[in-house]
């Protein structure tokens, strides 16, 4: 090989081309842009992968490596205020019934209830060259139980606010009928390093419903509500397995999974709420508890409590011996600062 052969740089490889989900949203940047949403450098046209453009890491510790987590749901930032959202797109044919209710959800008459915990429609707008479809601007959220919680009164604050937010819901005869970096929880936006992080208990949060495809608002002056079984991602609900094909009353399913959201958490030191959730879990649909209900005996529950037994750590069941000193030594010192500090036992934000 010669020497000027040798100072010609490499060809540069060309990179595959994004999968047809992502590739959606990338074709649409602009457009994206001009109404006022951003989307990562993934997405936008001329985009060379940084792995390749400048290989000094490995490959999984470039942002750009992280795809969309879903075919139709896709992080940006909005531009107005620099805020992290979330752009979900909606299929008419498939969906038919999520923008309407989430856009009743979302109105401003309802939004200012503080038992509303549907997520809030920042925005929503139609796809000119796709007419079925809508794409709802949510704020950017996490799973409810990432990080852990520290505290049994963090993890009664979880359950009191979905018991009132569901009890919202079936108030205005909706039955849900369904159980960081915008793209990794686990790495701040620049991707170096973790993010910084607080617990419930210094700074509370609200919880809220997502996803509402499979939902339906009734009409009461029809009577009661009945629908054929919509199987969502829990699939142990009792009244769908030997389905005789006689339409269900969803309001009691709607129940049976919170309830069953709440057994399959499995900490140590809950047994207190054993017997609401058996209720509310039981095969008969016509034997469980109204949500109304719920809502009465879990506050009935919440006044038995003692204070102590609210800043205790909710201990999973598989906890190692050894994680679980090191973790309660933790605890004892952080709940000392919020006893001084006068932080509510069940945090609550106002």
């Amino acid at each position: 090989m010669t020497e000027e052969q040798e100072s010609v740089p490499p060809t540069p490889k060309i990179p595959p081309d994004l999968p047809a989900p992502e590739a959606w949203w990338r074709d649409r940047q602009q457009w994206l842009a001009e109404r006022g949403y951003m989307l990562r450098p993934r997405y936008r046209p001329g985009w060379q992968p940084s792995w390749i453009v400048n290989p000094q890491k490995l490959k999984y510790e470039y942002e750009d490596m992280k795809s969309a987590s879903s075919s139709f749901i896709l992080d940006a930032v909005r531009t107005a205020d620099n805020s992290l959202v979330v752009m979900k797109k909606v299929k008419s044919s498939r969906n038919p019934h999520e923008v309407e209710i989430s856009q009743y959800l979302s109105s401003e008459a309802l939004r200012s209830d503080p038992r509303n915990h549907s997520v809030p429609i920042l925005d929503s707008f139609g796809v000119p060259d796709e007419p079925e479809i809508t794409i709802l601007v949510l704020p950017l959220l996490r799973a409810c139980n990432d990080p852990s919680w520290q505290t049994v009164g963090e993890v009664l604050s979880f359950i009191k606010q979905i018991f009132e937010g569901l009890q919202y819901l079936h108030e205005l005869h909706v039955a849900h009928r369904y159980m960081f970096h915008p793209r990794n929880p686990y790495k701040a936006l620049d991707y170096q390093g973790p993010p910084k992080h607080s617990t419930r208990t210094a700074r509370p949060v609200k919880y809220y419903f997502i996803d509402f495809g499979l939902s339906r608002r009734y009409n009461p002056e029809d009577g009661p509500p009945r629908e054929d079984p919509i199987r969502g991602a829990d699939k142990s609900v009792p009244e769908f397995k030997d389905w005789n094909g006689e339409p269900l009353d969803p309001f009691p399913t709607d129940v049976y999974y919170l309830g069953n959201v709440i057994r399959e958490a499995r900490y140590h030191g809950m047994k207190f709420l054993d017997p609401l959730v058996q209720d509310m879990i039981q095969a008969d649909p016509s034997k469980r508890p109204t949500i109304q209900e719920v809502v009465r005996r879990f506050d009935e529950l919440l006044k038995r409590t003692r204070f102590w037994t609210l800043w205790l750590r909710p201990v999973p069941i598989n906890e190692e011996t050894a994680v679980g000193w090191y973790r309660n030594t933790r605890q004892l010192f952080r709940t000392v600062g919020y006893v001084l500090s006068r932080k509510s036992t069940i945090p609550i934000p106002s």
